[in-house]
């Protein structure tokens, strides 16, 4: 099968089946993360145990590949610890903009089905916006924006809680 065609499956699938779709009780972290340009709004929730991701939701209005990207984060991250989670976060930022060599080993697994996005300028911040959400949550930040001052693909601001 074709990248491509695997890609718009997996998008596909994860659109009309997301996993981890929901509200969480109890979170211990949670964070909005939103897109402005293209109206995306994620709400993201965890429960971090002694480091550890036991548990994680995300609910919001998004686009398919916002939403598969945050059902494919949230399966991958469940289970893993803060440190392993924020690795994942870097690494999948850096091979959606283009700056990771997917020949070079790396941690993100089925998740590369997303490489193609660094061809899809427009889509590169629909993808990355649930990675910056579950960032902010870590780091006890209520709020993310896909645009800043900065360059808009990297960069998270937040209200601190």
């Amino acid at each position: 099968m074709q990248t491509n065609s695997l890609y718009q499956e997996v998008i596909l699938d994860h659109n009309r089946k997301p996993r981890n779709y929901g509200t969480l009780e109890h979170a211990s972290h949670h964070a909005v993360g939103h897109n402005p340009l293209c109206g995306d709004r994620l709400d993201i929730a965890l429960q971090l145990e002694h480091d550890l991701i036991n548990a994680i939701s995300f609910h919001g209005e998004s686009c398919a590949i916002c939403k598969a990207s945050a059902s494919m984060m949230t399966t991958a991250v469940k289970g893993k610890t803060r440190v392993d989670a924020e690795a994942l976060i870097d690494e999948f930022r850096d091979m959606a903009t283009g700056k990771m060599d997917l020949n070079d080993p790396h941690h993100l697994g089925r998740l590369t089905v997303f490489s193609g996005i660094r061809d899809l300028p427009t889509r590169v911040k629909c993808a990355i916006l649930p990675w910056h959400t579950l960032h902010a949550a870590l780091n006890s930040m209520t709020s993310v924006s896909t645009e800043t001052d900065d360059e808009p693909t990297q960069a998270i601001t937040g209200n601190h809680t």
